[in-house]
């Protein structure tokens, strides 16, 4: 497989330049360099512990390299207020705990707080903002719940609105699908097309590799802290990239809706059937 532009790493909005990576004095990623092609909807995939959160909280400026930088829009991340990080990267994190008695309105509309001054107060902006989330998301019903008495499902379109609120160009997305049912994942996955569609960059960590190659543009492949693969879902997912990556026989065959490619496992009887 080819290797990414450098000149278009360059570039990029986002990326990460030869850094070293954990937490809790643990090293999850050592030397890491990877670019987020602007305008894309990347979506990091790899198994359980591979660094898929970890290189994504990276990028958020939640973790701090030990060494080398994560660069946003020319400058090292550390470098901003946090206020202006969150004016120009939204985060949806793997977990995420409501204060006591919040409803679901007053959750979202935290989303609008870094666009807050002490000159610029709640605005009809603001308003349509949160409101429009409320609606992308299918919460506008449960706006005057309370989030601790939702279900998971509920609670993470709430996190997800909350996000989509503070409309900023970059989104990121830790598992943005967890607790979701089949029917809401779909939904979900196509307003995130749709944003992508739009003009804004989305990095989402998915664990469903075939919802990683039908919505994603740009697929980053990961084990044991490293980018094994990196492109277009039908250019980088390959039987022996699933078999490398994921221990998993596999088939990789056209989606018959959408064309990508899908992962279809042998499965232990269809590999004593192949021999």
């Amino acid at each position: 497989m080819a290797d990414p532009d450098p000149r278009e790493n360059a570039r990029a909005r986002l990326r990460v330049e030869a850094a070293t990576i954990g937490y809790d004095g643990l090293v999850i990623s050592r030397d890491l360099t990877v670019a987020v092609p602007d305008a894309s909807f990347t979506v990091i995939v790899g198994p359980n512990a591979c660094g898929k959160s970890t290189l994504l909280r990276g990028l958020s400026r939640l973790l701090k390299p030990t060494a080398g930088r994560v660069i946003l829009d020319g400058a090292d991340i550390s470098s901003y207020r946090a206020r202006e990080v969150a004016r120009r990267l939204g985060l949806l994190p793997q977990t995420s705990i409501a204060p006591d008695g919040i409803t679901v309105v007053d959750l979202v509309t935290r989303g609008r707080y870094p666009h807050q001054r002490l000159i610029r107060q709640w605005t009809g902006a603001d308003e349509r903002a949160v409101l429009d989330a409320m609606a992308a998301t299918g919460v506008t019903s449960l706006s005057h719940r309370l989030v601790d008495e939702l279900s998971g499902g509920q609670r993470q379109r709430v996190w997800v609105a909350m996000a989509l609120a503070q409309q900023t160009d970059i989104l990121l997305l830790d598992e943005p699908t967890t607790f979701l049912d089949i029917t809401h994942q779909i939904e979900l996955l196509e307003l995130l097309t749709d944003l992508h569609l739009a003009g804004r960059t989305l990095v989402a960590v998915l664990h469903d590799l075939n919802h990683a190659a039908r919505y994603g543009t740009h697929l980053i492949a990961m084990k044991d802290g490293q980018i094994v693969a990196e492109g277009p879902p039908e250019r980088i997912v390959t039987a022996e990239l699933v078999q490398d990556v994921f221990g998993l026989r596999c088939l990789v065959v056209p989606d018959p809706v959408a064309g990508t490619p899908q992962v279809v496992p042998l499965g232990r009887q269809r590999e004593r059937d192949t021999h």
